[in-house]
């Protein structure tokens, strides 16, 4: 009994065996916790239908592992007798891992839940699919203020002073940067008004085809049918118009070609030819059926169009090219004419 007394009294008195002895029951407490956390709320979370407690909780149980494991460290490290200068950078340095490690996490498990939430909601709700990546956004920026405000304090730094300063210096980078607020603010208002989403098919008001790749706060990337990721400022998006060929129902969506045939031609043979070349195509879909009108008696000729539906807005340009390909080669075959501007030249006898 002595002898145990005795042992204690010199880890008591010795400051590096004892943050060792602080340092190894922290690692104990902290895998002790982490077991009886997991396996109460186990049991818990079994009994619910969904899976998004399950995700939370697999996020959630290795950052309390590792908070009571710095919090043991930063104890042994103020037991231990080490300059003031270590002991505020070792403290520091434990405090601010901690807090990155739970932004990290809280930041998960925002996005997790919105994602959750917005299939659960109603369609005319605010949070739904298209409004996630504008919740998502500012909900990582408040974090990150807010994890910046943290830091600060684990350090001992004072921030009354840089708010102030940060406040005269908002006004003046508001003047300065007013392209860059007016992005920001109007990357706001496209996400939460969702002219389109991340996916869709858009024309651009001058002329550029493709997926819409990224929405961000500041600008809006697409990729083009050349493989070319264009990147364009939200500002400019908001007042151009853009055509969502992906919205609506569907991406599925009606083609036009417009013709036309002389007078002298057949305009019901021209008609069944033009829907027999439509249903023979592979791009063009059988329900709704082709349809053919007549929709002018031009100058020079019956002005047809050949209505018929795709798939995707994508193979619009393959599917037109065939298919016209396919008219002239068929017309040309049943003295189907087109009719096509000539000129006359009149010699004067001499």
């Amino acid at each position: 009994m002595s002898e145990l007394k005795e042992y204690y009294i010199f880890i008591v008195s010795n400051h590096f065996l004892k943050s060792a002895s602080i340092v190894l029951l922290s690692i104990v407490f902290a895998k002790l916790v982490d077991i009886v956390f997991t396996l109460v709320f186990r049991r818990m979370v079994d009994k619910t239908a969904t899976k998004l407690d399950d995700k939370i909780l697999h996020l959630l149980h290795k950052p309390i592992f590792y908070s009571i494991l710095f919090i043991g460290f930063n104890l042994s490290v103020k037991i231990a007798p080490f300059p003031d200068y270590v002991d505020y950078a070792m403290t520091g340095i434990f405090k601010t891992i901690t807090i990155v490690i739970w932004l990290f996490v809280v930041s998960k498990i925002l996005l997790m839940s919105m994602e959750w939430a917005s299939r659960k909601t109603r369609s005319n709700s605010l949070l739904q699919k298209n409004t996630v990546p504008l919740f998502n956004n500012l909900g990582k920026i408040a974090i990150g203020i807010f994890g910046a405000y943290f830091i600060f304090l684990s350090w001992d730094i004072n921030i009354n002073g840089i708010l102030a300063s940060a406040g005269v210096l908002g006004v003046v980078l508001g003047l300065a940067a007013k392209d860059t607020v007016s992005n920001f603010f109007a990357g706001i208002f496209l996400l939460a008004d969702a002219p389109f989403k991340e996916g869709d098919y858009i024309l651009l008001e001058t002329g550029e085809r493709g997926y819409v790749t990224q929405m961000g706060l500041r600008s809006t990337r697409f990729m083009t049918r050349d493989d070319i990721e264009i990147t364009i400022p939200n500002s400019v998006i908001a007042t151009s118009k853009i055509v969502n060929e992906s919205g609506g129902p569907g991406e599925a969506e009606r083609v036009r070609v417009t013709l036309m045939i002389s007078y002298d031609s057949d305009l019901g043979e021209a008609k069944e030819t033009l829907i027999h070349i439509a249903k023979e195509n592979t791009n063009v879909l059988k329900t709704p059926e082709p349809r053919v009108r007549l929709r002018e008696f031009a100058d020079s000729g019956l002005r047809l169009q050949l209505l018929f539906w795709i798939q995707k807005p994508e193979i619009r340009g393959r599917t037109v090219d065939a298919v016209n390909t396919e008219i002239h080669k068929q017309f040309s075959e049943k003295n189907i004419l087109i009719p096509y501007p000539t000129m006359k030249v009149l010699l004067p006898n001499t």
